[in-house]
C-alpha cells in the first residue's frame, strides 16, 4: 500500500531534523527537501510543533521496534540480553549518517518539560527503561529498577560518546561497565 502524504511526510521530514536540528529547519526547508508543499503540511499540521511532535512518535516507534526486535532475535538469557543491549548499540552508531538521539536532540532544543516535544523525548526514555526493567526482573535482578536505570542511564552515554566522537569504542565501554553492575545485582544460578 502507498503510504499517505502524511505519513510520507513525517518519514523525510525525520531525515531533515535529525541532520539539521529542530529550530535550525524552517518550513521552506522543509518544503524544499521533502518536495511536499506547504498548503499540503498544513493540511495535516497546524503547526511546525505538530509535525516534529508526529516525527518523534514515529522515530519512537520505529527505533524501538528496531532495538527491541534486535533483542528478541538473539538467543540469549534475559541477563546476557542485557549486555547485548551495547552490541545493539554498536550495529546502530556503525550505520551511515548516525548523528546522535533525536530524543537527546529534542530534549536539548525544547527544555521546557511541559513542552510536547520534551514529553515525548521523556516518554520514549521511559519507555526503553521499562524494557530493560523487565529483562532484569526476569534475570532475576536483587534491584531490577536501579540496574535498568543504570543500564538506561550507559547506554545514553554511550550514544552521547558515540555522536561526540570523544571515545574510540563507546559501546564497548559502557558494555563492560554493565557486565560489573550486571554481576553486582544478578545472582550466579
Amino acid at each position: 500500500m502507498r503510504p499517505s502524504k502524511r505519513d510520507e511526510l513525517v518519514r523525510k521530514s525525520l531525515a531533515v531534523f535529525y541532520r539539521d536540528g529542530f529550530h535550525a529547519t524552517g518550513m521552506d526547508t522543509l518544503v524544499a527537501e521533502t518536495g511536499i508543499s506547504k498548503t499540503t503540511m498544513f493540511k495535516h499540521f497546524r503547526t511546525k510543533d505538530d509535525l516534529i511532535l508526529a516525527v518523534l512518535r514515529y522515530r519512537d516507534e520505529t527505533f524501538r521496534n528496531w532495538f527491541l526486535r534486535r533483542l528478541d532475535e538473539r538467543d540469549l538469557s534475559p541477563k546476557q540480553k542485557l549486555l547485548a543491549v551495547f552490541d545493539i548499540l554498536k550495529e546502530w552508531f556503525e550505520e551511515p549518517g548516525f548523528q546522535g538521539c533525536m530524543f537527546i536532540k529534542a530534549s536539548a532544543e525544547f527544555q521546557d518539560p511541559v513542552h510536547p516535544a520534551y514529553a515525548q523525548s521523556t516518554e520514549h526514555k521511559r519507555l526503553l527503561l521499562s524494557a530493560l526493567r523487565s529483562l532484569a526482573e526476569k534475570a532475576g535482578a536483587r534491584e531490577a529498577d536501579l540496574l535498568a536505570r543504570q543500564i538506561l542511564l550507559l547506554k545514553e552515554g554511550a550514544i552521547v560518546g558515540a555522536q561526540m566522537g570523544f571515545d574510540p569504542d563507546p559501546s564497548g565501554a559502557a558494555k563492560n561497565a554493565a557486565a560489573v553492575l550486571i554481576d553486582a545485582h544478578i545472582p550466579e544460578n
